[in-house]
């Protein structure tokens, strides 16, 4: 069953990036590949509480314009199956998952510059052949990029089922509880981090009103965040629906403005 669950992480791992830069049907988002890993694992709670803490930290980091940024997927995956492995008390597998998936994480960096500075010649290598006229000689080409990419997140992924849980073992014989329950901490903070990332990019000042009410209605009332989502789509309706009405009136307006100018011009 191991082997079994081995292959189908480093599996998850190779199609994750390729969804990434293809399809994007999701799958490399932490909470998805999480749930996903989970399932495969036998433990969803503990993959989802684990993949949660890395989808908070995701919020707000894009890469724009081509520039890599920390593969949080990545660090999703490998972090839950190690701490899967290693133990399935929530508050150590938390921790674990942080301990290995984070480097993990920062090393996809690394290894989608190295994917995509490969792929670069991939690329000049077909272009080469379609100025040549040597069209399935392009077409053989171009399968070799999504394998490039593909392998920047199998590889590490493989590294970490063929080591990763007896690495990690061997590690927390050496290292201080004090240590450990830091890293269990810092990941309870992480969430509000992601949290505050995420509201320097969206319009706090102007619907500072909306904020609070929904920190209010969480708090104190502890409604369930489905029902303060759906709260927060019939505020978003009416808004949308009141600017909507407000809109053909000035436009209205505007022309009736033009008209008249026109008319005393045609005068």
């Amino acid at each position: 069953m191991e082997i079994i669950q081995g292959v189908l992480i480093i599996a998850l791992a190779f199609w994750m990036v390729l969804d990434q830069q293809g399809f994007v049907i999701t799958t490399w988002y932490p909470a998805i590949i999480g749930m996903i890993a989970g399932i495969i694992m036998g433990d969803v709670t503990t993959a989802m509480i684990i993949a949660g803490t890395f989808q908070l930290m995701a919020l707000g980091v894009a890469n724009i314009g081509g520039s890599s940024v920390p593969n949080y997927g990545l660090a999703t995956l490998v972090g839950v199956y190690v701490a899967l492995r290693t133990t399935h008390d929530v508050e150590n597998a938390k921790a674990i998952a942080l301990a290995v998936g984070v480097p993990v994480g920062m090393l996809g960096i690394q290894l989608d510059v190295l994917g995509k500075l490969l792929n670069s010649y991939v690329s000049h290598a077909a272009q080469n052949a379609l100025n040549q006229g040597k069209f399935k000689k392009m077409e053989r080409v171009f399968w070799i990029g999504p394998l490039i990419f593909g392998l920047t997140t199998a590889l590490p992924t493989a590294l970490c089922v063929l080591f990763g849980d007896r690495l990690v073992r061997l590690i927390l014989e050496f290292v201080p509880k004090w240590f450990t329950d830091g890293l269990s901490i810092a990941g309870s903070m992480l969430p509000v981090v992601g949290i505050a990332l995420l509201l320097q990019f969206m319009p706090v000042k102007k619907y500072l009103t909306m904020l609070l009410i929904g920190f209010v209605i969480s708090a104190y009332l502890k409604l369930p965040i489905l029902g303060i989502a759906l709260l927060g789509f019939a505020f978003a309706y009416y808004y949308f629906t009141q600017n909507m009405k407000k809109t053909p009136v000035t436009a209205g307006a505007g022309e009736a403005g033009n008209a008249g100018e026109g008319d005393d011009f045609d005068e």
